[in-house]
């Protein structure tokens, strides 16, 4: 650990410690209270059908019992006051119930439930909140489930493992749920109404972040391929002193700078933004031309770098925002996240990258390979020839074949002008159904077809699919934008094919069976297909449970070019607070 952080670290715990201290009369001993992360609280719910991790902080040597129901266990603590008990397996059970860690002091949690607990992660589509989604108007009111516990990590970025964060479990609410991730509550509502068990959600997100932001140094020097990440993360522990020397007085001018601009300039441009987003909205709905987004009369200014990193810098969000929960007991781990990944070198990098932040994520929590599910990303932006969202697509569907994983495609529900498209509810749904086979074994359909092989016959391919369910067919999004025009229903759409010259075109495609027979009278001797193969595909291939065929290809042509990722440049101080311009008209940060 950089000295710099363990001075701090070590200055809060001894700081926590003066403040519970008892003196015993006359001694002058102190008696340290026993301490927990935040993780354990009231309303918590703790994994079931597991054995149970519990842990804290206490005085070297002191004894520590944990109690849950009829489940006792208990241990000393280190050296270093470190202390973790493993209790046996809990039963699953909807009555709530008490657990008291007892050492020189005594800790009771109240209203602990013992159920599911599931871990919901990635960028802003995983962090875009149910009183965003197109049905919120309905789903909020209705939200309350007491069953239900959310716990929701505030974003963190750190440059050492974390041990704690600031945060509380909490019911179900309309109010907790307004401002919890969609996805994930769409998710846990459905595994509640269907498993009737309690169920546990803890969110940890952050809107534009990096797979590689969420993957542990340790884990990161596992893959020689991912080195430039360890390179990044060594420079910023060289220039961490210095930068977290110089940072104070950078944020003192930035915030000055702000208070000016807001008194100067934003009084005059906050409410003509305001008024420009209602125009804007109106002219969506409307399918008219968009008005030009107003300028302020200088730009705002942005803060400095934080030392210890952002969302897109390696690690620091896992040190900052799992860290701090591992090894709590969980059943599992749902993911949205990839557009930040999906530049011309990331997307095929993303197929190493996130197996190995999954596979990191189960090394370090210890529980084996637990359920992980992932959402293959929404149609987004414009589509060219070097589209590289389908190669990102790829590298996620390749992921299935790493054990206990599973995915939900949303590439039919996404919006082409909006990066964080509004229906979450079947997103949730598609993971829950994804769950409910690869984490409790239901012979259930959870996935729409996959590409499984494919076959010239004369001037035609026929491509064959797994995970087809009921059959193939013609299928409908359940939800569509109004600024998105509806696909034809008595047709395929979304296939093109090419010869031995490589010149994609569109192509004519029917269904026989488990297979699709793809054709174009403009190419007699096709040799490979590809299917939904843009950012923003038009596609309509589904199985009859209407869940979405997956974007394939059959053919290795990269056809995009990669570039090197940009060299690995740590956050550093500079002398003063910079200023942006505003970005060029439809550019993306990949999430918010």
């Amino acid at each position: 650990m950089n000295r710099k952080n363990e001075f701090w670290i070590g200055h809060r715990r001894l700081a926590a410690c003066l403040v519970t201290a008892v003196y015993l009369g006359g001694t002058g001993a102190v008696i340290a209270d026993v301490t927990m992360p935040s993780i354990f609280g009231d309303h918590m719910v703790l994994q079931q059908e597991a054995g149970l991790p519990v842990w804290g902080m206490a005085d070297a040597g002191e004894q520590v019992t944990v109690t849950v129901g009829n489940k006792t266990g208990g241990t000393t603590a280190g050296a270093d006051g470190k202390w973790r008990v493993t209790l046996t397996a809990l039963p699953a059970g909807t009555a709530p119930v008490t657990m008291t860690v007892t050492g020189k002091n005594t800790l009771a949690f109240s209203d602990v439930l013992v159920g599911d607990v599931w871990v919901c992660s990635g960028q802003s589509n995983m962090e875009f909140n149910l009183s965003q989604a197109h049905n919120a108007h309905d789903e909020v009111p209705k939200a309350g489930d007491p069953q239900l516990r959310l716990f929701h990590v505030p974003k963190k970025s750190t440059i050492d493992p974390r041990n704690d964060v600031t945060a509380k479990w909490e019911l179900c609410t309309p109010e907790t749920a307004a401002a919890f991730t969609a996805v994930g509550y769409f998710f846990g509502r459905d595994l509640r109404s269907t498993l009737n068990r309690p169920i546990g959600l803890i969110e940890t997100d952050w809107g534009a972040s990096t797979a590689q932001a969420w993957t542990s140094l340790s884990g990161l020097k596992k893959d020689a391929e991912l080195s430039q990440y360890v390179v990044m993360h060594e420079k910023m522990a060289t220039d961490f002193p210095a930068a977290i020397a110089a940072y104070p007085a950078l944020l003192s001018a930035y915030q000055a700078d702000a208070a000016a601009w807001e008194k100067e300039v934003g009084a005059i441009y906050n409410p003509l933004l305001e008024a420009w987003k209602k125009d804007e909205a109106a002219a969506k709905i409307a399918r008219q031309p968009v008005p030009r987004q107003p300028v302020p009369s200088r730009p705002k200014p942005i803060p400095p770098v934080d030392p210890n990193g952002n969302n897109k810098t390696p690690t620091t969000l896992f040190n900052g925002m799992v860290a701090p929960l591992i090894p709590y007991g969980i059943k599992g781990v749902i993911w949205y996240q990839g557009e930040s990944n999906a530049s011309s070198a990331g997307a095929i990098e993303y197929r190493i990258l996130f197996g190995r932040m999954i596979s990191d994520w189960r090394e370090k929590w210890g529980e084996g390979d637990f359920p992980f599910l992932f959402v293959q990303l929404a149609g987004f932006g414009g589509n060219g020839p070097r589209d590289t969202w389908p190669f990102l697509r790829e590298s996620q569907l390749k992921t299935l074949a790493l054990p206990n994983t599973g995915m939900a495609s949303a590439v039919d529900i996404g919006d082409p002008k909006n990066i964080h498209p509004q229906d979450k509810l079947d997103v949730g749904l598609r993971l829950a159904l994804a769950a409910k086979h690869v984490a409790y074994g239901q012979q259930v359909i959870y996935s729409g077809p996959i590409f499984d092989s494919m076959k010239v016959e004369g001037s035609a391919i026929r491509v064959s699919f797994a995970q087809t369910g009921g059959g193939l067919s013609i299928g409908t999004a359940p939800w569509i934008p109004a600024t998105v025009e509806p696909l034809p229903t008595d047709k395929l759409v979304g296939f093109t094919v090419a010869g031995a010259d490589k010149n994609w075109l569109p192509a004519e495609a029917k269904i026989e069976g488990n297979s699709v027979i793809v054709s174009s009278l403009n190419v007699p001797q096709p040799v490979a297909v590809r299917y939904a193969w843009a950012n923003a595909p038009q596609c309509n291939l589904y199985n009859k449970e209407n869940l979405p065929a997956s974007p394939f290809r059959t053919d290795d042509w990269l056809q995009i070019t990669p570039q090197p990722s940009k060299p690995a440049v740590a956050p550093k101080a500079t002398t003063k607070p910079t200023t942006s311009t505003a970005p060029a008209p439809g550019a993306s940060s990949g999430g918010k």
